[in-house]
């Protein structure tokens, strides 16, 4: 399994605060960007898994929903956080 509770706890505890706080927003978004990052790979070498190229797309919107609302509940730490996981806005 590419992602296990080792790796999950750390991501966590980086960007959530502490590795039990699993509902932290910025724990989810930073999870899902691993997660994405790891579907693209694999999309990379097998074009034709339709399975996987929907699943990297539901995780896309997740993400992006999650994204609108930190942007609306704090702006600042916002930017902090698309500006450390890379992500293009």
């Amino acid at each position: 399994m590419y992602l296990s509770a080792e790796k999950k706890q750390e991501i966590f505890k980086q960007y959530g605060g502490d590795a039990k706080n699993t509902g932290s927003t910025e724990g989810k978004i930073a999870l899902f960007s691993y997660r994405i990052n790891h579907l693209t790979g694999h999309l990379k070498n097998n074009r034709k898994d339709f399975g996987t190229q929907k699943a990297l797309l539901d995780l896309v919107g997740k993400r992006r929903k999650l994204l609108d609302y930190y942007k609306k509940k704090d702006i600042v730490k916002y930017r902090e956080l698309i500006k450390d996981l890379g992500i293009r806005k």
